[in-house]
């Protein structure tokens, strides 16, 4: 008897279209976490929120080395404890990477009002500030909300007067607020100059309400005259607006002793924990060891140095073991100019290939929230899997956009997926580049969680059993 050959029905097209879903690119017929990698992973989740390892890693980064900055001895001490830590946390092909940093030191700053009102008040600079005069700088100053405001005042409106950046930082879980805050000071000194400013004031990019200015980099424009740069605490940031709300003439005087010596030799610290699959591809944990000098560097970036390798430590006692090899990289001057992530990026050649997803802590201790990816589409049930693993931990499924962190920007350009446990950065900006940045700030509990959360992702990220593929499309503008 011959097959009959039946019309396609909206039934049989339906599973057309299911089985053809299923067989898409890294999507293979049946494919999926097998029950004994999903069992392993809980079995991990538990096993980390038990272990006090990230907190001890810190506690000890901190007291130990202290601040870090691009260049300084803290920075070479820190490269040192690196290397020491991860071969005493069992990790293999421990090694550095050369990487050339900045060397700019703080040295001292100082504000005061002198009229209408006198009165000083705690300043720092900007990273990369220069120096004013030996005499110090006194000028009038001149109050603007941000770029936007500083743009549309009249022509010599700034000249030979300093500016004073006043717009605030929203608080937000995400950071968003921070990133539409922190223009005026990366750009804010130059676009001042360019319009005459003999120099900058900023109010903190930050959300404290405590009496902490803020450092962190700016960005001269080599078109315009390099001015100093200083950041006020919110409440003298207060104080000076309502000085200015007077009507009088403020007039206020300032010193900076910043200086750029010359470049030193800084380096990456990496370390791996070896996938079952000796030819496998990496998944890359990434975090930066370097800290501004206020505090000692405890949240930025001290907390997610410890997340990453107590994760990456608990995974290598998790069995099955992982099929793809867990990669650390602790990458050097994040800070000043991210040289590190740049130049892991341009030496790993052909290597890039290997790289299947990257995952990176720099947002504080945790805890972590929300899970966000920047996959491929036809992989979004890999992550709901995985987010389904972590989910016990109070962790909400995000979506799809992620940019990642700022040192694996290198790597998601040129096509790297991204998995972001997304730590609560809610009150980071109390903190974060100031000098109350702290071992205090750290929660064990919460950074116990996030551990817990970025192993689970990690080792699932190893385990999944077909290809993860590459992002084709941009990530969205910031």
């Amino acid at each position: 008897m011959s097959a009959t050959v039946l019309p396609p029905t909206r039934f049989t097209t339906a599973i057309s279209i299911a089985l053809a879903c299923l067989l898409a690119p890294g999507m293979a017929l049946g494919q999926g976490y097998a029950p004994q990698d999903l069992a392993a992973a809980s079995e991990l989740r538990e096993r980390a929120l038990a272990s006090d390892t990230a907190y001890e890693l810190v506690t000890s980064l901190t007291t130990e080395v202290g601040p870090r900055p691009a260049g300084s001895p803290g920075d070479s001490a820190a490269l040192d404890w690196a290397e020491h830590n991860m071969r005493q946390l069992g990790f293999s092909n421990v090694r550095r990477m050369d990487v050339v940093v900045p060397h700019w030191v703080r040295g001292t700053a100082s504000f005061e009002v002198l009229a209408p009102f006198p009165q000083t008040m705690p300043v720092l600079a900007l990273g990369g500030s220069i120096g004013t005069p030996d005499t110090g700088l006194e000028a009038e100053i001149i109050a603007v909300r941000d770029l936007t405001a500083l743009a549309t005042l009249p022509v010599n409106a700034v000249r030979d007067r300093i500016v004073f950046f006043t717009g605030r930082t929203e608080r937000t879980r995400d950071g968003s607020g921070y990133g539409k805050a922190v223009q005026v000071r990366a750009q804010g000194p130059s676009a001042a100059a360019a319009l005459g400013a003999v120099g900058v004031v900023i109010r903190s990019i930050g959300t404290s309400s405590d009496r902490f200015p803020h450092t962190g980099a700016l960005s001269y424009n080599i078109s315009a005259p390099r001015v100093p740069a200083v950041a006020l605490s919110n409440p003298d940031a207060d104080a000076l607006e309502r000085q200015l709300a007077t009507g009088k003439p403020v007039r206020v005087s300032m010193m900076v002793s910043a200086r750029d010596l010359p470049q030193k030799l800084s380096a990456n610290v990496i370390g791996e924990i070896p996938g079952a699959d000796q030819d496998a591809e990496i998944v890359l944990l990434g975090a930066h060891l370097d800290s501004w000098d206020p505090g000692t560097g405890a949240l930025d970036d001290g907390a997610g140095v410890a997340i990453i390798m107590a994760a990456a430590h608990l995974i290598g006692d998790t069995k099955p073991r992982p099929r793809r090899t867990i990669r650390v990289v602790l990458f050097a001057n994040e800070e000043f100019g991210l040289s590190g992530s740049l130049a892991y990026a341009s030496k790993i050649g052909d290597e890039f290939a290997r790289h299947a997803v990257g995952m990176e802590a720099d947002f504080g201790a945790g805890p972590v929230y929300q899970l966000t990816s920047r996959v491929p589409p036809e992989l979004l049930p890999a992550i709901k899997d995985i987010h389904a693993t972590i989910a016990p931990l109070e962790v909400e499924l995000g979506g799809n956009e992620t940019n990642g962190g700022a040192d694996l920007g290198p790597l998601r350009r040129l096509g790297m997926p991204l998995l972001a446990p997304g730590l609560d950065g809610s009150k980071y900006f109390d903190v974060h580049h100031t000098a109350n940045d702290t071992l205090e700030q750290v929660d064990p509990a919460h950074i116990r969680q996030a551990a817990a959360a970025f192993a689970v992702s990690a080792y699932l990220a190893a385990q999944w059993p077909g290809s993860w593929g590459r992002n084709t499309t941009p990530p969205p503008r910031q």
